[in-house]
Order: structure tokens, then sequence, then C-alpha cells
């Protein structure tokens, strides 16, 4: 796990903890996670139940005392999703009826995200609507995880802040890649800035995977935009769910001269079968952080790594209950 908790913020976060007026509290996204969040943080989890009735309504029940306490909720709204948002809601309304003073929900993997746009004439916002809802539950501020939009931080109407994995990602890949010889790559057009966002902080060229359709009929080429013979080309974006984009844009980089493609995203969804089509791909490795919890499949890929965003979590934690900025961890 990283630990890169700041002396002053873990001292602001133990002496808080320690007279009650920080905790933090799991629903059943990723208990890996919140363990090791808490463990950065120098406390235990806040005792409660989360837990589904025989119709499979949710339940929750905080089983200590949190009057006047900072509260912190950690829960990804990943799969199943519907699920996941309304153990969110229900534990916020939860600690809001047991007089906790502030509500933090912190969000690593934001469901819903990809649908922040109308993508017809009679569809919702769906990202606008579960802002909308987490906002009036009675949450006072969120923390999330690269967000699919960064404009969907405006979607909500209390203080949002959107962490950035690129650090974690950044010292990774200076670990295992001579960075003489990488390459970084936007799978699509779509991802260009954030792919070369990571470029810039590892100084090194930027490519770009184009799908196209040249005429009406054919099938769609991987164009590829920038020469990569002979790199080790690194796909980097926030998303992963099917992998067809990425096993795709492997293929193209390889067949332009590639010596390897790795990539590096965030949220690692894998839907279905994806975890088996990316280890039967040419993808060296995928790395992903722990944003989502691994299905067995996805822990059993052969080429499927993940890195922990558990430090970075409760870096911004700690910042937020000393009143620090927790823009500047990203400077």
């Amino acid at each position: 796990m990283l630990n890169v908790v700041s002396s002053k913020a873990r001292g602001e976060a133990s002496m808080s903890a320690k007279n009650g007026s920080i905790k933090l509290v799991a629903g059943n996204s990723n208990p890996a996670l919140a363990q090791d969040i808490a463990k950065g943080l120098g406390i235990e989890l806040t005792k409660a139940v989360v837990r589904r009735f025989a119709d499979m309504e949710i339940f929750v029940e905080i089983q200590e005392n949190v009057r006047g306490s900072d509260m912190f909720i950690l829960q990804s709204t990943s799969f199943p999703a519907n699920d996941n948002l309304m153990e969110l809601l229900i534990i916020t309304d939860a600690l809001r009826r047991s007089s906790a003073r502030r509500i933090t929900a912190v969000v690593p993997y934001f469901g819903y995200a990809r649908q922040d746009r109308r993508s017809g004439s009679r569809t919702p916002i769906s990202a606008k609507l579960v802002a909308n809802l987490i906002s009036h539950a009675g949450v006072d501020r969120v923390m999330t995880l690269d967000l699919h939009a960064g404009q969907i931080q405006g979607f909500f109407d209390i203080p949002t802040d959107n962490l950035f994995a690129a650090p974690l990602m950044v010292r990774d890949i200076k670990e295992k890649f001579d960075l003489a010889k990488v390459m970084v790559v936007s799978p699509d057009v779509g991802g260009v800035a954030r792919a070369r966002g990571l470029a810039k902080r590892i100084n090194t060229p930027l490519a770009i995977v184009d799908k196209r359709r040249e005429r009406p009929g054919e099938s769609e080429v991987m164009n590829v935009i920038g020469d990569v013979a002979g790199y080790n080309c690194i796909l980097v974006d926030d998303i992963v769910d099917s992998g067809g984009t990425l096993v795709n844009a492997a293929e193209a980089l390889i067949a332009h001269g590639a010596k390897e493609v790795s990539a590096y995203i965030t949220h690692g969804v894998l839907s279905g079968g994806a975890a088996a089509r990316i280890a039967s791909s040419r993808l060296k490795e995928l790395v992903i952080t722990d944003s989502i919890l691994p299905t067995e499949a996805v822990n059993k890929a052969p080429n499927i790594r993940q890195i922990s965003i558990a430090g970075l979590i409760a870096e911004a934690i700690g910042r937020t209950a000393a009143e620090e900025s927790v823009s500047s961890l990203f400077d």
C-alpha cells in the first residue's frame, strides 16, 4: 500500500481520530480498500451493519456514536451500480440522522459517469441525476478519482474533489520501463488530453489510435497517428470495460511496429468476458487501480495487475479533515 500521508495531515487525522471526530465507514463495494485506507489513517473502521432484507431492501445500522463526527463514507458505485448507490444514500441518511457533523462521500469510481450528456433527443443525463441524489441525501462533500469527464464536478451542488491516479502510474512506469523507449498512446481521440498529461509528466512522445470508417459499409480501421515503431507503447485511459478498444488498439500498434504494448487504466470495470479477452490479447500487461473490487476472473488473469490508491485517498482524507489543500497533492 502506498503510504503518502503527510506528517501534519496524519497528526491532525490521528488527533481527530483519538477524540472521535474523524471516522471512516464503508459500504460493501470495496471492503479491502476501506481497510487499507483506515490503516493508512491509523484508525479503525466505524462499526456498522449494511445488509439486505429477504426482499433485497437495504438496511443500515451505525453501531457506535458518531454525533459531532467528521464522517467519511467509502463506497464506489461500481457493479452492482444501483445497489452500491443505494447503500451510499442510505448510509448517508443514517449518519445524518445520527447527528454526524460533516459527511464526505468518498466515491473512488463514480458510476453513471459515462452518461454525462444526452445521447439522443429523449434521453437522460444520468450522471447529473446521480449527483443530485448524493447531494440531496445529505452529503456535504464528495471525493472521487479520475472522473470520466472533469465537468461532472459541476453536476454536484456541493464541494467536489476529483483526485488523479496519474502520480501513482508515473511512479510505477518509472520503476518498470526505460523511459527513453516509451511512447504514451491514447486509445481514442477522446482521451488525448489525459494521455498527453501523462506523457508530459514522464517526458515521452505521444501517439493516438484513431478509429475510423473510410467508406460507408466498410469495417472500421484503426489508424495510428505517430511513429510507434520500436517503442514500448503504454495505452492510457480512465476506464476499461469490455476491453475491446484496448485489445484492438494493441493489435494496431503491434502491426505498426511497436515492440510491446501495455496499458495503464484507472478504473477496471472489466465487464463480462473482458478479463479473458485481455488475457488472450497482445497486451503485455494491463495495470489498473483498486478503485473497483476485482472479480475472480480479474485476479486470475496473468497479465492484469493492480496498484493501490489507498495511500492517495488516505492522504486526501487526512488533508480534508485537517482543512489542508487537496489540490496541492497534484501540483
